[in-house]
């Protein structure tokens, strides 16, 4: 039990807290080292303890005189201080000084040679004496990667137009899954174990056990919709047809039952509502009417700003709204105060919302099965290669799994741009229908942040033992965490009308009552799209923070900086973006195609795949091996983000295609 000395550093500590236990080899300004040391639970005890400590040091005394009792001997400061980043880490994050120079060459004894993976054996040092079979390995990721970056999202396509050929896909989907689990069961069968624990074949069963699910329900849909079809026949609604039977059963189509109207289904399609000299726009009618011919200021009002459009810079539809708008002809449906349904399940019946969520979760699950090949493909990787295994787990999940986010929201982000999503208008366009009835591209964003930081909150600590003190790498971490998770909340906040009506209710407000009428407000042209600066905020901050994480070897330093500068160049130019929009808003249902998305689309991917490079294990392999070569890493980066970029573009491109031939053809004009 160690005494303490008089100290007026340490009195308060004992005044205000006797029954917690003085260890002098942990405190140097105890007060303040004990109120870092407080449990969370008690951050009213933090007030007192400050003020005792701020007050102590004001009026310590001088040790100029040795033999002063009120003087303690200085003891050095490594035995006083905690260290910055604690002691139950090792390697590029833990367990090293901040101010330390970063090491060029690797330090061998840090760590230990990891055991033999199968892409050693097969690959870099085979053995004569025994057999390999790399050949089997090949082909199972050849057929799982046709599979499931080939035929699925293939499959999705055709669906979306409800091909005929869309039942090939599913079978080519399975035929190459069975061939890919063949090909690997017999690997296994021939390839001693090399990596405990593995979890790569039980999630990739998991995935399965999913697409399975789909198909199952798939199938059963159209069970349903043959009983329904055998219905209709035996009660005398409709007669047998060849033609209508593939169309409503096999397909999924509207048909009326009757096979003169079905020859014409889907062959007429609605005109514009609205097409005017500058621009193509469509918006609904049904609740527009038509101008009252007596309301002479009215009238004059619509006239000058038709005469103001042929002389100046072509307004958007939201700047047509004035104080007239009410029973404007140009009255846009994305107002703050409309009166229409808000989402698109409003208004319909209990089984029509059923069906609307059965049919949102299921495209929802083929696509997350893309995702999820992506998942397979990196634990693969690491699997075949030997990688994060024992305490560097924590570590290596944390670079995989952030920077796979990073990736894929980069290869959203680049599929936006090309035009996915448009006919809900996250193409950076005008939405042709539904406007305000789903949420924004920055809603979703906001909302994928929010959830990213309010779990890493919690899950900085793992790995660390219980009563062990925050890590300078975890404080660092845990800030960035807690910055996705309030932002997001502040990302999403901007995106709600609501909180929007709210926000604009000061202004309303100091409108006197006795002008106030019952028609709508001008709203600015910036009200037709979304301008939300804070998920671009919050990745280039993570950037701009992770480009000076300290690191134990330079090379380790050198691919941080990579990484972080390509997603600090995202959020550069998100935001310039934002400001060429701001000023010329989307006035067309067609997608714009921003350049300035194109490319922050691909610092953003290329960032992400940089990130998951940065694993503690791939630059160690990598100086072991003589590869620790910053331009190699970036270079490999860039090649497979222009791989998948183009493979990007072909499914993209492959969906427009189906859609246009399933579809009236729809001519373009120029809006200048």
């Amino acid at each position: 039990m160690h005494s303490a000395p008089s100290d007026p550093l340490v009195l308060p500590f004992k005044d205000f807290y006797p029954g917690l236990p003085y260890r002098p080899s942990r405190l140097l300004f105890s007060p303040f080292a004990a109120a870092m040391r407080l449990p969370l639970r008690s951050p009213a005890l933090l007030g007192p303890l400050l003020a005792a400590a701020a007050l102590s040091v004001v009026a310590a005394p001088s040790c100029s005189d040795v033999r002063s009792l009120d003087c303690v001997p200085e003891a050095p400061s490594e035995h006083l201080l905690i260290p910055r980043d604690g002691d139950h880490a090792h390697g590029g994050h833990g367990g090293h000084n901040h101010h330390a120079q970063p090491i060029a060459e690797l330090n061998e004894d840090s760590y230990p040679t990891p055991p033999p993976s199968y892409f050693w054996l097969d690959i870099k040092e085979p053995s004569a004496d025994q057999k390999r079979y790399p050949g089997l390995m090949g082909l199972h990721a050849l057929c799982m990667s046709l599979a499931f970056f080939g035929a699925l999202p293939i499959g999705i396509a055709l669906r979306s137009v409800k091909h005929a050929w869309h039942g090939v896909t599913v079978i080519l989907f399975y035929t190459l899954v069975v061939l890919g689990l063949f090909s690997s069961a017999l690997y296994r069968k021939l390839t001693p174990n090399l990596y405990e624990g593995s979890k790569h074949g039980p999630h990739g069963y998991f995935f399965l056990a999913i697409a399975v699910a789909l198909s199952v329900v798939d199938v059963f849909s159209q069970i349903l919709r043959l009983a329904t079809y055998i219905r209709a026949i035996r009660s005398g609604e409709d007669r047998f047809s060849f033609k209508t039977l593939w169309n409503y059963v096999v397909l999924d189509r509207d048909e009326h039952f009757s096979g003169a109207e079905a020859e014409y289904t889907n062959l007429v399609v609605a005109e514009p509502d609205e097409l005017e000299e500058a621009e193509l726009k469509t918006k609904d009618v049904e609740d527009e009417s038509i101008p009252d011919e007596q309301d002479e200021t009215a009238q004059w009002a619509n006239d000058v700003r038709r005469h103001r459009r042929h002389i100046s810079y072509p307004h958007s539809v939201a700047s047509e709204r004035t104080l007239f708008g009410a029973h404007s002809p140009h009255r846009s449906s994305d107002s703050l105060h409309d009166t229409d349904p808000v989402y698109p399940w409003q208004g319909k019946s209990k089984r029509e919302v059923l069906r609307f969520i059965g049919r949102a979760a299921f495209a929802i699950g083929e696509r997350v099965l893309v995702f999820a090949g992506f998942v397979q493909v990196i634990s693969g990787v690491v699997v075949y290669t030997g990688g994060c295994r024992g305490g560097a787990i924590n570590i290596c999940l944390a670079h995989l799994i952030k920077g796979g986010i990073f990736w894929c929201y980069g290869l959203a982000t680049f599929a936006r741009f090309l035009g996915s999503f448009s006919e809900i208008g996250w193409a950076w366009n005008r939405a042709p229908r539904h406007h305000g009835k789903y949420p924004t591209a920055e809603f979703v964003e906001s909302l994928v942040i929010f959830l990213y930081g309010i779990t890493n909150t919690w899950m900085e600590r793992f790995g660390a033992n219980p009563g062990d003190p925050y890590t300078t790498k975890q404080l660092q971490h845990i800030s960035i965490a807690v910055m996705f998770w309030f932002a997001g909340l502040v990302g999403m906040g901007i995106e709600s009308k609501r909180v929007r009506r709210w926000l604009a209710a000061g202004a309303t407000a100091a409108v006197p009552a006795s002008t106030r009428s019952q028609e709508a407000v001008a709203e600015p042209p910036s009200y037709v799209a979304s301008f939300n600066p804070f998920p671009a905020l919050c990745i280039g901050i993570t950037g701009a923070a992770m480009s000076a994480h300290f690191q134990t070897y330079l090379f380790q330093v050198q691919i941080h900086m990579l990484w972080g500068y390509l997603l600090s160049g995202f959020a550069v130019m998100r935001c310039l973006t934002y400001f060429f929009l701001w000023l010329g808003p989307p006035r067309s249902i067609l997608p714009s195609r921003p350049p300035t998305e194109a490319v922050a689309s691909f610092l953003l991917a290329c960032g992400g795949l940089e990130f998951m490079f940065s694993t503690e294990d791939l630059t160690v392999a990598a100086m072991r091996q003589g590869h620790d070569d910053v331009m190699m890493f970036l270079n490999v980066g860039v090649a497979i983000t222009c791989l998948a970029f183009c493979w990007t573009l072909f499914i993209v491109s492959f969906k427009g295609w189906l859609k246009s031939r399933h579809q009236a053809t729809m001519k373009f004009h120029g809006s200048a």
